[in-house]
């Protein structure tokens, strides 16, 4: 990616973020990028596309930064599934002020036939894949239910906390996933 694409991208992911999808045209977006229109269009053909990709890049450092998470919980199952939760709550103090950006894009973009839906959807069910798969660990016969009940803590917790109604929402739903795995008798 050119600098000029990267400061595209940067500046759209900061206004997209802040303002929302649909609030945020091209012109803004060059002009906080120091770009002109053309080399915007040139980079990335619309406006569309340049959401695929703040999405796809949010998306992929998210990953990215789970994992060192996952990567640094001790190998129990409860610990994995905790980690998540601390790796939200550590991301979100960061990056999320205004909650997740998947859920935010996808109350403005809920049409699946936007080249975006994919990207946001397909966030959340890899979130749910990965609950579920933690879960098979912690309760083999119930790791369906237990990583779909995992997941709507989470995602309930995330909202939550773009809302700012009650305080520490994330923290708040780890002692509930906390509370469930102990009566799994899988919590360390």
């Amino acid at each position: 990616m050119t600098p000029a694409a990267r400061r595209v991208l940067e500046a759209a992911a900061r206004l997209f973020y802040e303002r929302g999808i649909h609030a945020v045209g091209v012109d803004l977006i060059a002009s906080e990028a120091g770009v002109t229109k053309k080399t915007l269009y040139d980079r990335f053909g619309s406006k569309e596309q340049i959401v695929v990709e703040y999405l796809a890049d949010r998306d992929e450092r998210w990953r990215a930064f789970l994992a060192q998470h996952l990567d640094a919980a001790r190998p129990a199952p409860a610990a994995r599934v905790l980690a998540v939760f601390d790796a939200s709550r550590a991301w979100s103090a960061k990056n999320n002020s205004k909650g997740c950006g998947m859920v935010n894009a996808h109350a403005e973009i809920s049409d699946p036939s936007h080249p975006a839906y994919p990207i946001i959807t397909g966030q959340k069910q890899w979130m749910l894949a990965l609950f579920t798969g933690l879960a098979r660990d912690i309760a083999p016969d119930g790791a369906d239910r237990l990583g779909r009940t995992l997941l709507l803590l989470h995602e309930g917790a995330l909202v939550a906390h773009g809302l700012h109604v009650i305080a520490d929402p994330i923290g708040h739903a780890r002692q509930q996933a906390q509370a469930l795995l102990a009566a799994t008798g899988e919590c360390g």
